[in-house]
């Protein structure tokens, strides 16, 4: 079984599913102070009309992996998504904004937080997280970032849910992720590299599977950020389609890493910034050019439905 905003599921109901997704991310505390920074309806209503694009487009679960560090908002998430219908599981763990509270004390005290998220619920909902993120860029963890991958690791230890991470593939980040969490004693088999796919250098995503993790190819649609270019679609899809000709597809997800909303910036920004980065785009764009590429729909089936199957089924404390 696996925990969903709508309530537990089987495995076998997962369906298409997206592993790196976001439907709501906030800046945390700025609604608080001050309100008139967040219009709560017209968020539903995007986020609603994207989602149901989204499963109109063939996509049966969104894994959403936004941290409290990014304003997740579970009751918002699930008034959405009971309008939708569509699975979506949610997360504990954190980006990359680890809390003062948490930098003078030991990891167990962030773990026992996240243990609570997964066990008993997530912000007084009884929606329960089903999975872990948590993030790092450079090319060695460090400072709070080091205490957060601890407690990421010990929470999985105690419960079984699977870890998914942010990764700077320019930066080999996930070399030292694996690193970390295998000092903590994790099985990487049960954890998902992040933005794998932002790189065409296939010695490191080779060592990345030596270890056994699965990689995360999860920014379609998203060619630049910041200034700094990434991958083109076509590169990604070259990229997936060269390690699915490897024997690889066993061990790949998909997904975009996009949002519904974001008071990063303006929507209409967004859109036009970044036209294609939406929840539709893999089933619309990518997956026709993917097969154009020699990839079998077999090989598509088992990174869009097998893999994640795989990975919440593969559960249990150790």
């Amino acid at each position: 079984m696996v925990e969903t905003v709508l309530g537990p599921i089987d495995t076998a109901q997962l369906g298409f599913t997206l592993m790196h997704e976001h439907i709501v991310i906030q800046t945390i505390g700025l609604r608080d102070n001050w309100p008139h920074t967040f219009d709560r309806p017209f968020v539903v209503r995007r986020a609603v009309e994207k989602l149901q694009a989204a499963r109109d487009a063939g996509v049966d679960t969104m894994v959403d992996l936004t941290t409290m560090d990014n304003g997740r908002d579970v009751p918002l998430i699930e008034e959405i998504v009971k309008q939708v219908g569509i699975q979506v599981i949610v997360c504990t763990g954190l980006w990359r904004n680890v809390p003062r509270y948490f930098e003078a004390r030991s990891p167990d005290v962030l773990a026992e937080c996240f243990v609570r998220d997964i066990n008993d619920g997530v912000q007084g909902t009884g929606i329960k997280a089903g999975i872990i993120k948590v993030a790092s860029d450079a090319r060695e963890i460090s400072g709070p970032l080091e205490l957060s991958f601890r407690a990421a690791a010990r929470a999985h230890r105690q419960t079984g849910i699977p870890i998914s991470t942010h990764t700077d593939a320019a930066n080999h980040s996930g070399l030292d992720q694996q690193r970390l969490l295998a000092e903590e004693g994790v099985d990487l088999t049960r954890v998902t590299i992040g933005h794998s796919g932002d790189t065409e250098d296939f010695d490191y995503l080779e060592r990345l599977l030596d270890r056994g993790s699965y990689l995360g190819m999860d920014r379609f649609g998203l060619d630049h950020i910041w200034g700094q270019p990434l991958l083109t679609t076509e590169q990604r899809v070259r990229v997936v389609a060269e390690m699915c000709r490897r024997g690889h597809a066993e061990r790949l997800v998909l997904s975009h890493d996009t949002n519904c909303f974001s008071d990063h910036r303006e929507p209409s920004f967004q859109e036009q910034t970044w036209p294609q980065w939406h929840h539709a785009h893999i089933s619309r764009d990518v997956l026709p050019a993917l097969l154009d590429a020699g990839v079998s729909q077999r090989q598509i089936d088992q990174m869009t439905r097998d893999n994640p199957r795989a990975i919440f089924r593969q559960r249990g404390p150790y």
